[in-house]
């Protein structure tokens, strides 16, 4: 019978010389394996096992509930962010009241590219909405987190090098294996019909699409907030303001000052 990877955290109560081992001697006595194991809370360990039934889980749960010096946070199937947690020693930070808002800072570009790289290689249409203010690493992270997921990327609309509009696509690059990336300050500031008719036949597309900026996105187009999937916020710091009056105004979207592209 084919394993099953379950998730297990627990959050010490008494730390003591030994305590690893004696879990990790107690999934052997119980025949289940260990993939992965890691801090990832200050006083939490995460473990990403193998069982071969329910059965397994079920008597494992049952003893550690025995054990007073460790308490059973999270028993289950593991989900992305648990197997992110156990990867790099931290949960990724979730907004209380919006669960599809992920927050992210400079200093965990590592992590946001794998998550993104996670949700990449899934199949069929997402839509996911990135915010941040200028040059805080949007556009490149999301270029690297599609050659993690081994995926070709497309800049519908951009400003990465210069101003790129896309008014249509050729044959090969309507694929469901491509990221479509657009910039919704741009698209809205200079975008023609035919750019948007392009945005329409994108959205209609089985694949992953990222938009930049999506509240700027939303205010001008037929989009809402409830058709995007995720949203993703990055900071230079936690504490930092998103503020798109600073962005509409910023020199990096001015004509002048690149020039631009038009297809």
């Amino acid at each position: 019978m084919e394993k099953t990877e379950w998730y297990l955290e627990y959050e010490i109560q008494k730390n003591r010389p030994g305590l690893l081992g004696d879990i990790s001697s107690l999934l052997g006595m119980l025949s289940i394996n260990i993939v992965t194991i890691n801090g990832v809370d200050e006083g939490r360990r995460g473990l990403l096992i193998l069982a071969k039934d329910h059965e397994q889980i079920e008597r494992l749960e049952s003893i550690l509930h025995t054990m007073d010096t460790i308490k059973v946070i999270k028993l289950r199937e593991p989900k992305l962010r648990d197997r992110l947690a156990v990867r790099h020693g931290r949960y990724i930070q979730r907004d209380a009241d919006d669960k599809k808002t992920f927050r992210f800072v400079r200093d965990e570009l590592g992590l946001l590219v794998d998550f993104m790289a996670e949700l990449f290689k899934q199949d069929g249409h997402k839509l996911i909405g990135i915010r941040g203010m200028p040059r805080v690493g949007k556009t490149e992270s999301i270029v690297a987190s599609s050659v993690c997921a081994n995926k070709r990327w497309l800049f519908v609309s951009s400003t990465l090098l210069k101003q790129t509009i896309r008014n249509q696509l050729i044959e090969d690059e309507y694929s469901s294996d491509n990221i479509f990336i657009l910039d919704g300050i741009v698209s809205t500031r200079r975008a023609s019909e035919r750019h948007w008719q392009l945005v329409r036949e994108i959205m209609r597309l089985p694949a992953i699409k990222v938009v930049e900026h999506p509240d700027i996105f939303v205010q001008n187009s037929e989009y809402k907030m409830e058709d995007f999937d995720y949203f993703i916020e990055l900071r230079n710091d936690p504490d930092e303001e998103i503020k798109y009056d600073i962005v509409h105004n910023h020199n990096m979207f001015s004509d002048s000052d690149f020039g631009g592209f038009d297809f």
